[in-house]
């Protein structure tokens, strides 16, 4: 497994060299549209009204939001573009399954997008002069919102295996996205509390923008909550994936698109 997650890290390293202009672009284009969001809610709200710790909160939100965009995409586009140019049935031939050849494939292109992000949280800081505390304590919660994160994508990546397009999908789930990770569900009493830990990546998103946003230390219970959830989610995706490889190879739909 190490020698394949170097190998697609290398893979992933020369295609960001040689298409940089991409990549900058769309971190230029992310950062513009929360500048844009942000600039209109402070015309609608009036200059003296302090934002206070919410700004922190919807910025935490939004780049987290960002890159789960990303790791929900890149599975099932990884699967899309082998279908589309003919060598997903080649990429099966490969000593290693499916699904561990995806994921680590998207691993090491997460490697690289955390690298994207940090650009944008930190541009996004510089323009809106939010002041988020970067903990080190703040890495466990993300590792639980991209388990969670990868137990969606992987089911996406099933629905990719047997219907090839689903672009249209993915626009209806980032709305979907937006809002578990930017609304603040934490703060939600009684019976919706309870069901604010049972969606996916919401617990974990909850202990960033505690620790990102208001400075708070990492609560451990809400943490193994939060731990459990994406745990669940991944395993999930995981069992989803591999019974949809098993059904597209019944079918022959690899060969097709």
């Amino acid at each position: 497994m190490g020698t394949l997650f170097w190998a697609e890290l290398k893979r992933e390293w020369i295609l960001l060299r040689r298409y940089a202009a991409e990549a900058i672009s769309g971190v230029i284009g992310l950062v513009i549209v929360f500048y844009g969001l942000f600039l209109s809610a402070r015309y609608v709200a009036g200059p003296n009204l302090p934002l206070g710790d919410r700004l922190d909160t919807i910025v935490v939100g939004y780049v987290l939001w960002s890159l789960v965009l990303f790791i929900l995409g890149d599975i099932a586009g990884s699967l899309q573009r082998e279908a589309q140019t003919g060598t997903l049935e080649q990429v099966l031939l490969s000593p290693y399954r499916m699904s561990s050849l995806f994921l680590i494939r998207a691993i090491a292109n997460l490697t690289i997008q955390l690298l994207l992000n940090l650009g944008i949280l930190l541009a996004i800081m510089g323009l809106t002069g939010s002041r988020l505390t970067l903990a080190p304590a703040a890495l466990l919660p993300l590792l639980t919102v991209l388990l969670g994160a990868y137990g969606l994508a992987l089911g996406m990546g099933s629905a990719a295996l047997l219907v090839k397009r689903v672009q249209q999908i993915l626009g209806i789930t980032q709305f979907l996205l937006l809002f578990l990770l930017t609304v603040p569900i934490e703060t939600w009493a009684g019976p919706a509390q309870f069901l604010g830990l049972l969606l996916p990546m919401t617990p974990g998103a909850g202990l960033l923008r505690a620790i990102l946003a208001r400075g708070e230390s990492l609560d451990w219970l809400q943490w193994a909550i939060a731990l459990i959830n994406g745990g669940f989610y991944f395993g999930l995706g995981l069992l989803v994936f591999r019974w949809a490889e098993r059904l597209a190879k019944r079918q022959g739909k690899l060969a097709g698109y």
